[in-house]
C-alpha cells in the first residue's frame, strides 16, 4: 500500500443525515460545522465510522492564536484545547473558527458506510475537526504544547459524507499528516493555474499580456529556451510561500504551466530557505499585512495570487498584487471574507476571488505526489514538522 488515496465517496440524497445532522446537540437544525456542541457517543450508526485517535494536527491559524493568547505557555495551550474539545465535542477554536484534522486507526465501520474503510485501516481524516465528533481520553499528556501536531488518545466519528485517506506506508506519519492537512491548496492552485494558462491571449487584459510576455522572455532564458515558442504561462504569486501550503502551491503552479512564480515571505530566514530550494523563480520579502509593501515587492501584476498566510489582514495586499482579470485564491483560515470583498470593491479591482474549501477530487494523491517527487518541498516540510518526520 503506497497510495494515500481516499476510498469511497459521497452519500446519497439524505444529505443532512449523511453529513452528521443526528450528532448535533446544540443548536438544533444546523450542520455539525456550525454546531456549538456535538454528540461524541462511541456507539456508531450504520453509516458511521469510529476511529481510534493517534494524533491531531491543529491548523496553523488556530495554533498561532492559541500560542499568542497564552504567551507560548504549553500547559495553558494544552488546557485550552482540552476545554474546547470537552465543551464542544469537537476541536473548533471559537476565535479562529478553525480546527485541523487527525490520524487514527479505524475501530469499527458501519455496514452502510460508503467510505470503504475497514477495521485496522490507518487513516487521515480529510475533513475539518470543526465538524468531527471528538473525545480525548489521555489529557494530551504526551503533547508538549509547542507544535501543531498533537499526540492524543481518544475516538472520533466520521459520517457518510466525511472524507478520509488511508495513510501511505512510504512516508512517516507526521509528514503525511502535515501534507494532508493542506492538500486542498496545491490541488486548487493547479486547477486555477491550468485554466489561466489555457486562457486565450485575446481575453487577457493588456497589462496582463505585457507582464506575461516579459515573464516569458526571462523564463525562457533561464530554462534554456524551454518556453521560447508558444504563449507564456501565467504569473503566479504565493503569499506565505515558505510554509506548508505555500511550498506545495508553488510546486503545483509550476507543474500546471506557470510561466513565472513569485514567493513572498516575511523574514530573511524564510527568504533564504525558500530561495535555496528554487521552488520560486523570484523570492521577495514583505509583511503580507502591508498592502503597499506587498504590491511593491511582487512588482509585476500576478495572474493568480495564492494566499497561504496564517495571520489576519492579508486580503488587500493580495488584491493589489493581482492583475485586472486575475484570480486571488484564499487558503488561510485567518482570511476575512468581508474585508476581501469590500476591499476589492473599494479598490475597483476586477479580480475573481476564490475560497479554498480544502477539497478538490484527488487532492491527497496530488499533494503526496509532490512531496515524493519534489525533494525541495519535502525538505521544507521536514524542517517544519521536526525530526520524527524524517524517520
Amino acid at each position: 500500500m503506497t497510495g494515500g488515496g481516499a476510498r469511497g465517496g459521497v452519500a446519497g440524497p439524505a444529505a443532512g443525515d449523511a453529513a452528521g445532522l443526528r450528532r448535533v446537540l446544540d443548536p438544533p437544525g444546523v450542520l455539525p460545522q456550525a454546531a456549538r456542541r456535538l454528540d461524541t457517543d462511541p456507539r456508531i450508526r450504520p453509516d458511521e465510522v469510529r476511529v481510534r485517535v493517534e494524533r491531531l494536527n491543529l491548523d496553523a491559524a488556530s495554533y498561532r492564536q492559541l500560542h499568542t493568547a497564552h504567551g507560548g505557555d504549553p500547559d495553558a495551550i494544552r488546557r485550552e484545547v482540552l476545554e474546547i474539545v470537552a465543551e464542544r465535542g469537537k476541536m473548533h477554536n471559537p476565535v479562529t473558527g478553525s480546527g485541523g484534522m487527525l490520524v487514527g486507526v479505524v475501530e469499527e465501520a458501519g455496514p452502510e458506510s460508503p467510505l470503504g474503510l475497514r477495521r485496522g485501516d490507518r487513516i487521515a481524516t480529510l475533513v475539518s475537526l470543526t465538524l468531527t465528533p471528538l473525545a480525548i481520553t489521555d489529557g494530551l499528556a504526551r503533547w508538549d504544547g509547542l507544535s501543531e501536531q498533537v499526540p492524543a488518545e481518544g475516538h472520533a466519528i466520521l459520517f457518510a459524507r466525511s472524507i478520509a485517506a488511508v495513510l501511505p506506508d512510504d512516508l512517516p506519519v507526521p509528514l503525511a499528516l502535515s501534507v494532508m492537512d493542506v492538500c486542498g491548496a496545491p490541488a486548487l492552485t493547479h486547477r486555477v493555474v491550468t485554466r489561466a494558462a489555457e486562457r486565450p491571449d485575446a481575453e487577457r487584459p493588456p497589462v496582463q499580456r505585457l507582464a506575461a510576455e516579459r515573464a516569458a522572455v526571462a523564463s525562457a532564458a533561464r530554462r534554456g529556451g524551454e518556453r521560447a515558442a508558444g504563449r507564456p504561462g501565467p504569473v503566479v504569486a504565493v503569499l506565505g510561500a515558505a510554509g506548508k501550503s505555500g511550498s506545495l502551491s508553488l510546486a503545483a503552479a509550476r507543474r500546471a504551466g506557470a510561466g513565472r512564480t513569485i514567493g513572498l515571505v516575511p523574514t530573511q530566514a524564510e527568504e533564504e530557505a525558500l530561495a535555496a530550494t528554487g521552488l520560486a523563480d523570484r523570492v521577495v520579502r514583505a509583511d503580507a499585512r502591508d498592502p503597499v509593501a506587498v504590491a511593491a515587492a511582487i512588482g509585476e501584476p500576478a495572474d493568480v495570487t495564492v494566499v497561504c498566510v496564517d495571520v489576519p489582514g492579508c486580503e488587500h495586499g493580495a488584491i493589489l498584487a493581482t492583475a485586472p482579470g486575475g484570480t486571488v485564491v484564499f487558503f488561510s483560515m485567518a482570511t476575512s471574507f468581508p474585508a476581501a470583498a469590500l476591499g476589492a470593491e473599494g479598490l475597483a479591482a476586477d479580480v475573481t476571488m476564490l475560497i479554498g474549501n480544502g477539497y478538490v477530487p484527488g487532492h491527497a494523491e496530488m499533494a503526496l505526489g509532490l512531496v515524493r517527487e519534489v525533494p525541495e518541498v519535502r525538505g521544507l516540510f521536514t524542517a517544519r514538522v521536526g525530526a520524527d518526520s524524517a524517520e
